[in-house]
């Protein structure tokens, strides 16, 4: 089963739209998208993760796209989150899997590790590197350190307010996301702007993908992940497992800005298993769809390194 094929998998109280390929049986992989995307985003990993004999899993997560879009916040803290990959692995009935996560899937995924340790063979970060737990409450820390500045993540935490500006007009919205324009300031305060050019990974056909999606669904479920980082810190407190001891892998892109508020300098707080990371010259934020091939031979080689 090479060609990717589509299903919903009941999970948690939930029902996600998983996008699969490759053999029952064959060793999983589950790769987990971030915000604003879909399992979509992983439309030139899923194939080839395939070819090479893995069986692959990739869902649009709760709150996006053909997945359950349950009503309260608390719906999407970091218990839910990876309770749905684990049910996603009960489902195949897998022991075990290599976890991948790219943007807000990567903390899902370094989470996924120490909240289930038992069920990760490996786990891949993607722009976001494991970070240890915080100090303090994290929206208590960036509004110190932003001060009066306009951080996307604290401008997200009102219900309501960005995801009635990001509806107006999905199609604009999404074309600020994708060049990372939309991060710098509130979407009203965007309008008078000409709309960037599409950057060059991405087709208009593809883009389009997006734009459907997120013009029938709105953006309050991805937002509402946002609203649970205070209490993602909470829960996190006291975890099944201290540390990562399964291997890991970050890779980033080298003009991502988000390595600007997610240091790396304390990973081996959190990762105590072995760690390597790949830093990509010059690529940006959507890693796995702006540098496909890259992210491909990447991944596979360290999938191939991994004991069967």
């Amino acid at each position: 089963m090479l060609i990717p094929t589509e299903r919903l998998v009941d999970t948690n109280g939930v029902t996600l739209r998983v996008t699969e390929a490759g053999e029952p049986g064959n060793p999983v992989v589950v790769l987990a998208h971030g915000f604003p995307e879909l399992a979509y985003s992983w439309r030139h990993q899923i194939p080839a993760l395939a070819a090479a004999g893995y069986h692959v899993l990739a869902p649009d997560q709760r709150g996006y796209g053909g997945s359950s879009r349950p009503p309260a916040i608390e719906d999407y803290d970091i218990v839910a989150l990876t309770s749905d990959i684990a049910g996603l692995l009960d489902d195949v009935q897998a022991e075990r899997a290599v976890v991948i996560g790219h943007d807000w899937g990567s903390p899902v995924m370094t989470n996924f590790a120490l909240l289930h340790p038992d069920r990760v063979r490996a786990v891949v970060a993607m722009s976001v590197p494991p970070v240890p737990r915080a100090p303090a409450p994290p929206t208590q820390i960036w509004r110190k350190m932003v001060g009066d500045n306009f951080f996307y993540i604290l401008y997200f935490q009102e219900p309501g307010v960005a995801d009635a500006e990001l509806a107006v007009d999905p199609r604009e919205s999404m074309r600020r996301m994708v060049t990372l324009e939309g991060i710098s300031a509130p979407p009203d305060t965007l309008r008078d702007r000409p709309l960037p050019p599409l950057p060059e990974w991405i087709s208009t056909d593809e883009f389009e993908h997006y734009v459907e999606a997120f013009t029938e669904t709105g953006f309050t479920g991805p937002l509402n992940w946002y609203r649970n980082f205070d209490r993602n810190w909470e829960l996190t407190e006291h975890t099944p497992a201290s540390t990562i001891t399964a291997p890991t892998l970050f890779v980033a892109g080298t003009a991502d800005p988000v390595l600007g508020f997610t240091p790396r300098d304390r990973v081996r707080d959190v990762v105590s298993g072995d760690y390597r990371e790949v830093l990509i010259e010059g690529a940006g934020h959507w890693l796995q769809q702006e540098r496909p091939d890259e992210i491909n031979a990447v991944l596979l080689e360290f999938l191939g390194e991994l004991p069967r």
